[in-house]
């Protein structure tokens, strides 16, 4: 059951907290909500039909008052997160902020239930070493700039890509090849793995170990023409 007005969640968020032995205030030195328990640091929790950007402006600007902020929103009926996101993916932004995070699903015939997506602690930045590697491994084996930052529905020129279009463009000039003939000529050693997985139908097995190009292949070559010349001219340098 949607809701028309923020104000409708501060009951039962209200009623969320005094059930763990808070005292509740509303409308705090502009604080939606404000929770205190046995002199413990105050509880803030900031109020928005929906998760957008102000209401995550608002619960930064909290954090000067409190380590303790939360920020609720209604659950939808259909349990969807807004903007086309992952519930957890607002999770996670709200830990890297420091922001705690509360949903309300409201019913017909029942009362409203307060569920917590996410606790307000601290975020201490993890670096992940493996994504490091395969970002950086990426950028590397990348022959140039061949994609405009932003743009989608469009296919991507990626190192993968760049490989399985010199391996077509082998075969387009010296007929089917073997597996050992493209990995000394391309000097990539995962070629079979490439051949084998076939991702784009480039490839076809002509006999065992023995590949040639497709039609699909071949119709990428001139697609990706600009690609190849980049490459050729880099490799000229």
């Amino acid at each position: 059951m949607a809701i028309r007005q923020e104000s409708e969640l501060y009951l039962p968020v209200k009623a969320f907290f005094e059930r763990q032995g808070f005292e509740v205030r509303g409308e705090v030195r502009h604080c939606d909500l404000v929770a205190m328990r046995d002199g413990e640091e105050p509880v803030i929790v900031e109020l928005k039909r929906t998760f957008n950007l102000p209401l995550l402006i608002q619960g930064i600007d909290r954090l000067r008052h409190s380590n303790r902020v939360y920020l609720a929103v209604e659950m939808p009926p259909k349990g969807r997160a807004p903007h086309g996101l992952k519930w957890s993916e607002l999770q996670r932004l709200c830990r890297m902020l420091g922001l705690g995070l509360l949903t309300v699903r409201f019913y017909k015939t029942k009362a409203p239930c307060v569920e917590i997506q996410c606790e307000p602690v601290p975020y201490v930045p993890r670096r992940n070493k493996k994504a490091t590697q395969l970002l950086t491994k990426e950028f590397n084996e990348r022959s140039g700039d061949y994609n405009v930052g932003g743009s989608n529905k469009r296919k991507l020129v990626t190192a993968y890509r760049e490989k399985a279009l010199q391996c077509a463009q082998l075969l387009r000039q010296h007929g089917p090849l073997s597996t050992r003939q493209l990995r000394e000529m391309t000097g990539n050693p995962q070629i079979t793995g490439m051949l084998q997985r076939n991702v784009y139908h480039w490839f076809e097995r002509v006999k065992f170990g023995v590949y040639d190009v497709t039609p699909a292949g071949l119709q990428a070559l001139e697609t990706y023409a600009y690609v190849l010349e980049e490459r050729a001219g880099f490799n000229s340098q």
